[in-house]
């Protein structure tokens, strides 16, 4: 834009030139008035051409577009990670193709956003076959031979053959049958990490790792790979499923047989995005393929077990090798063979979980303070191993970058970065001054620039990171502590954002004005045992000493065990997060008491414990599974959530089960709910409760609503969605697109079931 005024200006002739600049420019002024607006005017006129491509159009284009081909009107999902621009884009294709099993898996994908797999149940019958047309593919009866096939047996790649079953595939009971078609969708995520360290296990043989760098067993998940026409069907290596042993082992086993051959070796799960990589003593090369071995190590806790023996191959130049790492994807687990002990293993692999919640390797730059990126006057890089590439300002300790920081004068905006996915094993103290302001996120410098630009930044003082692709993780505790004089003078603010801490938070005495917690996780218990169950389960994620003040206690989008919150702090926001309390513990109070913490404000959470606060402003779209006690009830409003039977708690508005109940006294024509029997009153309050996939927190499904769950709680949020965390992925409405979308494009007398794998 100054550019365009300077270049309209040069136009002007000199005469008026040298009288603009003896007046003090106002002709200068007013063209850069002029250059602003036709900019803005070009830009509107090249937006118009781009909106006439669905590629390319705004989304508000988009149902525009579609009218023009006559796609059938879908629910809006607004909020949802997707969008529906693939859906009108792949119309035509559609309907070339209309009724074909491939057609409805692209479907399926494109209007819900979820992998899918599509599945024509009559190819899956035990008939007797046509002489003239024999399909060896389906035999009369399963082999028992072959157990590759009988792992897959229930699901979606499955290939035994069954007998009919006559129940309504739409139910979800009733499978193979001749117009029966299964619809099989992912709704789990992947997550790829690179270079996490992983966590040895203490008391174990020598050499026994877990792949989580909190110990505890979790299964790795495929990286998909992308299906390059409409045609194809979905394979195992195309979803976000669990990584089963069998098939990486015999691709494994395949390549060092291709080695001795000299031949290409398979490349499916291994191939240019290999789907897990293991790095030993540091080196920055991965361990070849050839080098790892799949097996079943889930007995390396038992009594006689011995790790597996290595095995010896020639590669391509005929020299003698021998595998050096055992690996078990479907739990999580690692062995070194005939490797020391005490070798530094990193791996990078994928982790699944039902969305973008705590502490995760995917994209939260619209979650940074853009207001405050711009005033950065310190910054520091923390990274394990850039500080030969990015110069003396990278620290390699999270301590170090915290130091220097409370070295800072008052007023400072700060951004400390963690730059990688790696362990820091370290306590600190972070010093928040009067006026002092700092933001401690998960991130990386942008990767175009070189280390001259890097220091040029930092002089700058842009505040430039790109907060995506890492999830470092801090083992230890964290100290907050605000020291400016008094409240009223300008207390501080910190900012966390994308950290997964195995320890807590503490905030000693002192002023703060703000303490936001954004898209991090916070371990439940501290830390965790190889089986998942807290290492301690009365302990705090967060919580803040008395005598404190602080203004504003934020936490969004995160995963956390038990809040101590006091009465000091003037109030507690919380929305899509999940908190997690065991043994019937308190969730959120004082100090895990019955001491009431202060007013609270919490939308679209997921909260596993007792709540206690002294008001309660706002509940809305939220899970509450146990008890709910406010000390004042005349104000705050509690709307579209589960509460359980005893609570105490504001005015509600549309929450369960009383709704249900409502609703159940009004269908048998009863003028309340006190006329109901007390027979079906427990009915509708045992039917109308929260059934998750799990509630152990380190599990791919953790605080995922299960398929099972009352359609009163999975479509009781406000907008239709389900209530809790992952109100967020609206899936109801992605459902309903999908049956909306499958009346047009399903074969006339077949008939569709839907089924989450994940």
């Amino acid at each position: 834009m100054k550019r365009e005024a300077e270049w309209m200006y040069k136009l002007l002739p000199a005469i008026y030139r040298i009288r603009d600049q003896d007046q003090g420019d106002p002709l200068k002024g007013l063209l850069a008035v002029l250059s602003e607006q036709a900019e803005n005017l070009e830009g509107d006129i090249a937006q118009l051409y781009k909106n006439w491509f669905i590629e390319t159009c705004e989304e508000w284009v988009v149902p525009y577009l579609g009218d023009l081909l006559g796609v059938r009107g879908l629910h809006p999902v607004p909020g949802a990670d997707f969008t529906l621009r693939a859906y009108v884009a792949n119309t035509l294709a559609y309907r070339r193709r209309k009724g074909t099993a491939a057609v409805l898996e692209q479907l399926a994908r494109d209007t819900t956003g979820w992998t899918s797999r599509v599945v024509e149940f009559f190819q899956l019958l035990a008939t007797t076959q046509f002489m003239n047309h024999i399909r060896l593919a389906y035999p009369g009866t399963a082999s028992l031979r072959d157990a590759d096939a009988l792992e897959l047996l229930g699901g979606p790649f499955e290939h035994a053959p069954h007998s009919v079953e006559v129940r309504r595939v739409a139910s979800g009971r009733g499978r193979y049958n001749i117009p029966n078609v299964g619809l099989y969708l992912w709704r789990l995520q992947s997550y790829p990490l690179t270079r996490v360290k992983a966590r040895q296990m203490v008391g174990l043989s020598e050499g026994c790792f877990m792949f989580s760098p909190l110990g505890n067993d979790a299964p790795l998940f495929n990286r998909p790979q992308t299906e390059m026409e409409i045609t194809h069907l979905a394979e195992e290596i195309n979803v976000p499923g669990i990584l089963r042993r069998r098939p990486l082992f015999a691709e494994l086993k395949a390549r060092r047989a291709a080695l001795e051959r000299k031949e290409t070796p398979q490349a499916d799960y291994f191939g240019v995005v290999p789907v897990l990589q293991v790095y030993l003593g540091g080196e920055e090369k991965p361990l070849p393929p050839e080098d790892l071995v799949a097996c079943d190590l889930s007995n390396w806790d038992k009594s006689g077990w011995s790790a597996p023996k290595p095995t010896k191959y020639f590669d391509a130049d005929g020299n003698q090798r021998k595998t050096r790492v055992a690996v078990d994807p479907a739990i999580g687990r690692l062995v070194l063979l005939d490797e020391p002990s005490d070798m530094q293993v990193e791996t990078s692999h994928s982790y699944g979980f039902s969305a973008d919640v705590g502490g995760g390797p995917y994209n939260r730059q619209s979650s940074l303070p853009s207001d405050l990126l711009p005033k950065v006057s310190w910054q520091a890089g923390v990274g394990q191993k850039a500080a030969a590439v990015h110069g003396e300002q990278i620290v390699q300790s999270l301590g170090e970058a915290v130091q220097q920081w409370n070295l800072q004068p008052a007023g400072q905006v700060g951004l400390i970065a963690l730059m990688d996915s790696g362990t820091y094993e370290e306590e600190v103290e972070i010093e928040i001054k009067a006026g002092s302001r700092l933001i401690v996120v998960a991130g990386d410098w942008p990767k175009a620039m070189d280390v001259r630009a890097i220091n040029r930044l930092l002089r700058r003082a842009t505040g430039q990171v790109i907060a995506d692709n890492v999830r470092p993780h801090v083992k230890g505790r964290i100290k907050v502590r605000g020291t400016a004089p008094d409240w009223n003078e300008n207390p501080g603010e910190l900012i966390l954002n994308g950290l997964l801490v195995e320890g807590d938070i503490v905030v000693k005495k002192g002023n703060l004005g703000r303490l936001c917690l954004l898209h991090s996780t916070l371990v439940p218990g501290g830390a965790l045992k190889p089986d998942g169950s807290p290492n301690d389960a009365a302990m705090p994620s967060l919580s803040v000493h008395e005598a404190n003040t602080i203004l504003k206690l934020e936490i969004g989008s995160s995963i956390l065990g038990q809040l101590w919150v006091p009465m000091d702090v003037a109030g507690l926001s919380i929305s899509d997060s999940i908190l997690r309390a065991f043994d019937g513990g308190f969730a959120i109070s004082a100090d895990g008491s019955d001491a009431p913490a202060p007013p609270t404000v919490i939308e679209r959470t997921t909260v596993f414990g007792k709540v206690r606060v002294k008001e309660l402003k706002l509940a809305s779209e939220v899970i509450f599974t146990e008890a709910v006690i406010v000390d004042r009830r005349q104000s705050g409003c509690v709307r579209f959530s589960f509460v359980p039977d005893d609570f105490r708690t504001p005015r509600q508005h549309r929450c369960q089960p009383d709704l249900a109940l409502r609703q159940a006294a009004q269908a048998k024509g009863k003028a309340s709910v006190a006329d109901l029997s007390l027979m079906e009153v427990r009915l509708v309050r045992d039917r109308v409760v929260p059934q998750f996939t799990s509630q152990v927190y380190g599990t791919p499904g953790f605080a995922q609503l299960s398929s099972n769950c009352a359609s009163e709680i999975r479509t009781g949020a406000e907008d239709g969605s389900e209530m809790g965390a992952f109100s967020l992925l609206k899936q109801p409405q992605r459902l309903a697109n999908l049956r909306v979308a499958l009346d047009e494009y399903l074969r006339t007398g077949l008939d569709a079931g839907i089924f989450f794998v994940t």
